[in-house]
């Protein structure tokens, strides 16, 4: 059996909210990081381009890494390249979606937030798992790109942007039954603190780590034990993001190297 870390992607430093999942999941096993941070945000680009971005990063990643199981931890990514990385790679891929599901199931008011960047808010995939897991909830879309840049700010040790945080949820607060909140980008699990104190009243707030977590203990075989700070890539290392990285148990990034 081939033995390795498993490997979390993200465009960012959003997939080190999964981290601590992860290792609740998987404690004491081997974690790697990779991260192309050079095209942020993933959410603005074209679809054919990143998809094709997305298989070179990934790949050159899981040689680079000796990796067992790779978990695309960008909503974005998954909803976009997710069956294309599981043709292409031979070991288990786990994939990111909004948590739509257990919003509705949480929701008392049947009325739910989606927070997400532009691409996954509009992307058919979202629209199918609304249809089929919260048929009976209004659901409010809510484009909010400007908050994968405060999550950024935030792990490069700046704070954020109250201005900017409010506005991005401001859309929100219009639909006086919402209730819950999904946080569909990795991002903004790492500004939760944030959003609730500009919330104008309370709220719940829904991510997608624990089940990521779940399903990666449930694929990931081979997966070696930790042996002091995990390894990490990145297509711009630079010493904010080996900061950030740092504090989630992680090596300085090494420049990964696409061909």
């Amino acid at each position: 059996m081939t033995l390795g870390p498993v490997l979390v992607f993200d465009s960012g430093v959003g997939g080190l909210s999964v981290v601590a999942a992860l290792r609740r999941r998987l404690p004491g096993a081997a974690l790697a990081y990779v991260c192309d941070n050079a095209m942020l945000p993933y959410g603005l680009r074209e679809d054919a381009w990143l998809v094709r971005r997305i298989l070179a990063v990934c790949e050159a990643a899981v040689a680079a890494s000796g990796c067992v199981a790779l978990v695309v931890a960008c909503n974005t990514a998954s909803t976009l390249a997710l069956d294309a990385l599981r043709e292409r790679l031979r070991i288990p891929v786990v994939g990111t979606v909004p948590a739509i599901k257990p919003a509705a199931a949480a929701s008392r008011s049947r009325h739910i937030g989606l927070l997400a960047t532009s691409a996954t808010v509009s992307r058919p995939y979202t629209q199918h798992l609304i249809e089929t897991y919260a048929a009976d909830c209004v659901v409010r879309r809510v484009a909010a790109d400007a908050l994968v840049r405060e999550a950024e700010r935030r792990l490069a040790g700046e704070p954020p942007d109250p201005g900017v945080i409010e506005a991005a949820l401001s859309p929100l607060w219009d639909d006086p039954e919402l209730d819950t909140v999904v946080l569909g980008c990795t991002h903004f699990p790492l500004l939760r603190d944030a959003l609730a104190a500009a919330a104008p009243r309370a709220v719940a707030w829904v991510d997608s780590s624990d089940a990521i977590a779940r399903r990666t203990a449930q694929v990931a075989a081979g997966v070696t034990l930790a042996a002091g700070p995990g390894p990490s890539l990145a297509t711009a290392p630079d010493p904010a993001l080996a900061a950030a990285l740092a504090r989630f148990g992680f090596a300085a990034p090494r420049r990964l190297v696409i061909d």
